[in-house]
């Protein structure tokens, strides 16, 4: 049995896009996705989590999903999604340990979940670009869903939330005592369901683990180019160290 891997939907939906390179992927699996000198703005977390609180709290009210959500019919409640510590399982042959954790779990008349995510970011093509991974992390949660007998999932939804930096009436009126307010417009992006896909993803992420050498690398990769950067420089630095010393005897 090959050694535990273990991905998250997020990491393992990175192989749905189609300029993924092999080699980055797999150097990335090889630090356990903690890529070095990343730093993320925490502000986006807080966003996400006000857009829940916001959201849950006009669903308490009037038991129903905000005007602006209601693409998403027949929503009348929500559950707290679980931590990825409990949502998740474990595909016994490939010995893959599949993780997630959704932003959002809305509950239909009937019963049946959708499940959401939500993005902050600007409603633009460059976020096309990344649907394919969008699509394929929406139904990995689905498919932990499924593994973990919970209620049938009908329906996977995208909610970008974007930020109004021309708002209607002038920027004005947004100034309070303290700061100023910030508004954001949402659009609703239904998923389709396709669960079938996820099986052949864990097997291309499986193999890429067990290569002991990173595969090549995609062409005119700019992370791959850093990478070499970096450990050009590493080496350089070293044989200059080694060099002085053997001057210094």
């Amino acid at each position: 049995m090959p050694p535990q891997l273990r991905i998250s939907a997020k990491n393992v939906a990175m192989l749905a896009l189609p300029d993924v390179c092999r080699r980055c992927f797999w150097l990335k699996m090889r630090l356990g996705f903690k890529a070095p000198f990343a730093i993320f703005p925490g502000i986006f977390s807080s966003i996400d989590s006000y857009s829940k609180r916001v959201i849950h709290a006009f669903i308490d009210a009037h038991g129903k999903l905000p005007p602006w959500l209601s693409d998403m019919n027949d929503v009348v409640g929500y559950v707290e999604p679980p931590h990825y510590s409990k949502f998740n399982f474990l595909h016994k042959e490939l010995n893959v340990l599949l993780t997630g954790m959704p932003d959002a779990i809305f509950v239909r008349r009937g019963g049946a979940y959708v499940i959401a995510d939500y993005k902050t970011a600007r409603f633009t093509d460059a976020q096309d670009a990344l649907r394919p991974a969008y699509e394929v992390q929406l139904n990995v949660y689905g498919v932990i869903a499924q593994r973990l007998r919970m209620p049938d999932v009908s329906g996977l939804a995208l909610i970008y939330l974007e930020p109004c930096t021309e708002p209607a009436g002038g920027c004005a009126n947004r100034c309070r005592d303290g700061g100023f307010d910030l508004a954001f417009t949402g659009h609703v992006v239904p998923i389709r369901l396709a669960p079938n896909r996820i099986e052949d993803l864990l097997r291309q992420a499986r193999d890429l683990y067990g290569l002991s050498l990173p595969p090549a690398g995609l062409k005119d990769c700019r992370n791959c180019v850093l990478v070499d950067s970096l450990a050009g420089f590493a080496t350089n630095r070293t044989r200059r160290k080694a060099a002085r010393g053997v001057a210094n005897d």
